[in-house]
């Protein structure tokens, strides 16, 4: 039974006239008629009451349910088809090693896995450039670590916890604790991070200037700096997450304590007109995080 000869036999319920339905497929009668026919041989029943008007049957009746129900579905089927071809093209996005960068690729991989034609272009940096690109219109979206002046922008927040800690050889006598403290902190050579808007959070933290802190340098990114944990005295001040990006090799993370964490959001320009692709992958990525707070 063809999807095509149940729209047929819809369209002749509906008009209750033959000449009428063939008129609106833009089919010949005697071809409409010679389709209903093989449609009732196939039934095995009668469909239609002929007279001035065609009526249904019990069965034609039952048919229409049926045959609605079934033309109904593929044509949800036919649009959602189409609407997953017309979704293709590039993603700009910007992130920095954060914990919710794990999130971010996670709904990456599986919106790729639903609409194969897309594309991303990845920059990492610090948040502060990733917004200069924002504002630029190079990117799409970007994953920003809080502080940040999102006034300019829309946003969803990620509530993924970014602890900050040090970032040290296992050599360093201090990777034998299990926590660093304001005294800590105080004591040892730093590479720490270059943003004004986060070193007044850690000045909060300290309850005393950041500058007094013994920094020998400052870094946008953690690999930048890495070179300078070599010979195992000095420590990075960063978030957790950035360690993902030295797995496998001889560091720790070990976090402050008292805890200071922040969190991160997807942001992108207000008033920016968004791809097709990009609009599709914002209501993703929102379904995404749904499934990670209701865990």
């Amino acid at each position: 039974m063809e999807i095509k000869v149940l729209r047929y036999f819809l369209t002749i319920a509906r008009e209750e006239n033959i000449s009428r339905a063939a008129e609106a497929l833009h089919i010949t009668q005697p071809a409409l008629s010679r389709h209903m026919a093989q449609l009732e041989q196939e039934v095995g029943e009668q469909l239609f009451v002929r007279g001035r008007h065609l009526t249904l049957t019990e069965t034609g009746i039952l048919l229409r349910r049926r045959a609605e129900e079934i033309v109904d579905m593929m044509d949800k089927m036919e649009k959602e088809l189409n609407e997953k071809k017309e979704i293709a093209g590039e993603i700009s996005i910007g992130s920095g090693a954060l914990k919710a960068s794990g999130i971010l690729s996670e709904a990456m991989l599986k919106f790729h896995e639903a609409y194969p034609g897309v594309r991303y272009e990845l920059y990492s940096n610090n948040s502060e450039h990733i917004r200069e690109r924002l504002d630029q219109g190079l990117l799409d979206f970007g994953l920003l670590l809080e502080p940040i002046d999102v006034e300019r922008y829309d946003y969803i927040r990620i509530h993924e916890k970014e602890r900050w800690g040090l970032f040290m050889r296992k050599s360093h006598p201090l990777a034998q604790k299990i926590s660093i403290t304001k005294d800590d902190l105080g004591r040892v050579l730093l590479v720490t991070p270059q943003r004004l808007s986060l070193q007044k959070e850690l000045t909060k933290w300290l309850d005393y200037d950041f500058s007094a802190l013994h920094t020998l340098a400052y870094c946008n990114v953690i690999t930048n700096g890495t070179l300078l944990l070599d010979d195992g005295t000095v420590c990075f001040l960063t978030i957790e997450g950035a360690i993902n990006l030295m797995e496998g090799r001889d560091f720790v993370f070990r976090p402050l304590e008292p805890e200071l964490s922040m969190t991160s959001v997807l942001a992108w320009k207000k008033y920016q007109p968004l791809s097709s692709a990009s609009r599709a992958f914002l209501e993703f990525f929102k379904n995404i995080i749904e499934q990670h707070e209701n865990k």
